[in-house]
């Protein structure tokens, strides 16, 4: 069923990033979390990632003590991150592929190959009440396969088509936004929460969020990059009006 409303989760990773590229403590990415929420981020998201090139064990502590709104942890499929996150009981858990040479996530979870691993570990989150989440591509088999592993949301891997969009590409971008346009139809018609997230700016983010199926972006590098320039606060508020423009175009329910 198609929705009006449309939450913004920020990404901080990359804040952390900036702080280990140095070491010590500054720019602080819990601040950083704290300044989102205030400038009107629905939710904060953070990978721990295997190798803690940016967020590290002791910022998703603080997270979780000092947010008022829901965090949302992207973790791998490992036993090391599902004992982190039953520990740190986020409100969320985004699950992502991950390779430890990659600069960033490159693509989506294969679901399908990865089924029988992914089952269990699903299955213990959720009874932890934990939202689980499958970050994956737009493509049929992988969705029906994220439904039937028993995830409630998906989060749908939107790089292709904003690299295409920012490359000029033109067909190619409107064939990558068809491709999610239909997965996200699929999704919902299999019963799944829908999310998206991954190369979005002001422009791509105002026409994904005209896609009624989507309930959530999130939003990372881009703001954190752009906040150099306007400031984080600036450059939330600033990527909230574009996705309230997009939001305003969608059919009524």
């Amino acid at each position: 069923m198609p929705t009006n409303t449309l939450r913004l989760g920020v990404n901080i990773d990359h804040v952390a990033t900036i702080r280990n590229a140095r070491g010590g403590r500054h720019p602080d990415p819990v601040q950083a979390a704290l300044i989102a929420v205030q400038a009107g981020a629905d939710g904060i998201t953070a990978h721990l990632r295997e190798d803690r090139r940016h967020i590290r064990d002791d910022d998703i502590t603080q997270l979780k003590e000092q947010l008022t709104k829901p965090l949302n942890f992207e973790m791998a499929a490992t036993r090391e991150m599902v004992d982190i996150a039953l520990k740190a009981r986020p409100h969320a858990a985004c699950i992502v592929p991950e390779r430890r040479q990659e600069v960033t996530t490159e693509g989506g979870l294969d679901v399908v190959r990865q089924h029988n691993h992914l089952v269990p570990i699903i299955a213990e989150l959720k009874a932890a009440g934990i939202r689980v989440s499958l970050f994956i591509a737009a493509d049929e088999k992988q969705i029906e396969t994220a439904a039937f592993v028993g995830a409630p949301v998906i989060e749908i891997h939107t790089g292709a088509w904003c690299e295409a969009v920012v490359d000029g590409h033109d067909t190619m971008a409107a064939i990558e936004l068809e491709r999610i346009r239909k997965g996200a139809a699929r999704a919902r018609s299999l019963g799944l929460e829908v999310h998206a997230g991954h190369g979005l700016n002001f422009e791509t983010a105002e026409t994904i969020s005209a896609l009624p199926e989507f309930v959530e972006l999130n939003i990372g590098h881009f703001l954190v990059g752009e906040a150099i320039f306007t400031g984080l606060t600036d450059s939330i508020r600033a990527m909230r009006a574009a996705m309230d423009r997009g939001l305003a175009r969608r059919p009524a329910v």
